[in-house]
Parts: structure tokens; sequence; C-alpha cells
């Protein structure tokens, strides 16, 4: 996720981080070449005048950019969606927290299960990631859970399993209550329904065929451009061609980079952050010294 002060306006016109020019560079010196080589060519193709005005192009360019446009809001309805169920996460591992240090009897030591919260949360984040589901667990479980983790397929489930076991070592023990223990259960089904959220965002992507014709549309729609506005506006050609080819391949490819809101790339979700915020969190509740909050790298990138 892209974290920086917002520049100045002439400062955003310009900068490049963000802007996703250097992932569309390719297809939109393609396209200006295109557009300059019609431009002298004055329309001609092989001595045949390719006879097209900007008629059609104004219908089609209105079609296709409602086409984006649905797009563009299913795959931020998938980010947000995504960003949503972090933060039922956050709130819900809190929740939790505070209960197991305040609800069982006294005697009951309830650190392990607090940094149990914090496991769950990095090992979802590794799950969506696709990173070996043991990273960053260390000191946070047991090794004996830690060791089934390694080669589970859905670890974060193994860790709710865990976390439900001991409460009810608790509830068996006498020093929690079974009704605050049902309470807790069902706290714990909360984690269980956002990890769920998350894997249908991550397992499920936008139907492959409106993508491909979507792509399809972009490309031939810029590719034709030129030779409907060069008998009008000449040598401006290029510069039109231009901003309208950058208009239509910019939101294409960030309604493809944040389809996926877990991955890694500048526009996704800052699941380190996450996770690293929800360890800060629970660990004050602890009262130890919670690490440093992450800050984005040198290109204004937090992961």
């Amino acid at each position: 996720m892209i974290i920086r002060p917002r520049p100045h306006w002439l400062h955003l016109l310009l900068v490049r981080r963000g802007s996703l020019l250097p992932r569309i560079l390719p297809q939109q010196l393609f396209v200006l070449t295109l557009a300059c080589a019609v431009a002298f060519a004055h329309g001609q193709l092989y001595h045949w005048k390719v006879t097209l005005t900007a008629s059609p192009f104004s219908l089609m360019g209105v079609t296709l950019a409602i086409f984006l446009g649905f797009r563009i809001n299913a795959s931020y309805d998938r980010y947000w969606e995504g960003r949503k169920l972090w933060g039922a996460v956050l709130v819900v591992a809190r929740n939790l927290a505070r209960q197991s240090l305040t609800l069982p009897s006294h005697g009951v030591d309830a650190r392990l299960f607090v940094l149990g919260l914090i496991a769950f949360a990095a090992c979802m984040r590794n799950q969506l990631r696709a990173r070996p589901r043991d990273e960053g667990l260390a000191g946070l479980l047991p090794e004996a859970v830690i060791e089934r983790l390694r080669e589970a397929r859905f670890a974060p489930g193994l860790i709710l399993l865990w976390l439900g076991e001991e409460v009810a070592k608790w509830r068996d023990a006498g020093a929690l209550s079974p009704m605050l223990a049902q309470h807790m259960e069902a706290t714990l089904d909360e984690l269980g329904a956002a990890l769920g959220g998350c894997e249908r965002i991550a397992s499920t992507p936008l139907p492959f065929t409106y993508t491909v014709i979507l792509h399809r549309s972009s490309y031939v729609y810029c590719i034709m451009l030129p030779f409907g506005l060069v008998d009008s506006i000449g040598w401006m050609t290029p510069l039109v061609v231009g901003f309208v080819s950058y208009t239509f391949f910019a939101l294409e490819s960030l309604s493809d980079e944040i389809e996926e809101p877990f991955g890694t790339m500048p526009n996704d979700l800052a699941l380190d952050a996450i996770v690293s915020g929800i360890d800060a969190s629970l660990r004050e509740m602890l009262g130890e010294v919670p690490p440093a909050a992450p800050r984005p790298d040198a290109n204004f990138i937090l992961t």
C-alpha cells in the first residue's frame, strides 16, 4: 500500500510512484508510436486511406468507460471487503484478549492465549500471501503446535482449534463458567468467519472472460483511435491518443492489481503492517512494550 503525504498539485501531475506508468509503459509507447506514424502518413495505410471519423469512437468510448467503471468498482469492492475483514480480525482479537485476561478466575495465565491470537493473524497473512505457514510464529505458540502448522493446508484453522481447546481447558478446570466459555467460543467463531471471508476473496477472482473482453476492447479502441482523429486534429493526434490510452490502460491495470488485495503489489493491502498493529495492540494489553510501528520504505510503500 502506498502511504505518502499528498504532494503539491503540480508534483501530483508528474509523480511516477502510484501512477502505474512503469507497468503500462510498453503498451503506452506502442500506441504513441502508432499515433505518430498515423499522423505522419495522414491516415494512409499502404496507399489506402483509412476513412474513419471521431463519431463512432464517441459511442464506443462511452460504452468502454462504463465497462471499465464496473470493473474498477468490482475490484475495489473486493479490496474494501478485504480491509473490513482484517479490521474485524483486529477488533475480535482485542475483545478475546480482554476476555481472556479478565473473565477466567485468578491463577489462569492467559498470556499464551493472547500470543496465540497474534499467531492467528500472522498465520492468516501467511496463508493469503502463500508464505511458509510458520513464518513469524516463533515464540507465539507451543513448538508442538507450530510443527503441526508447517504441513497444514489450512493452518489458521488449526490455531483456532488450539485456541478453542485452551478455552475448553479453562472451563473444565472450573476457571471459566460454561456461559462465559460459550461467549468466548462465539467470539472465536467471528475470527473463523473473517478467515473464511478472506479465503473466499482470494480463491474467487473476477470472471476471466470479462477481463479478456475488456482488455481486447481497450487495445482495439486505442489502436484504431488515431485513424479517427488524424483528419480533424492532425499532429495533435498523438497527444490526445496518449492521454486517452493512459486513462484506459491505467484503470485496467489498477483494477487488475486491487482485484487480489492480499498480494504484495504497491496498491495491495498492507497486511504486514496490519499484523504488526495487532501484535502491538495485544502486547500492550499484556503490559509489554510493543514493537515499533512499521514505516513506509523509500518508495512510500507499506507492505
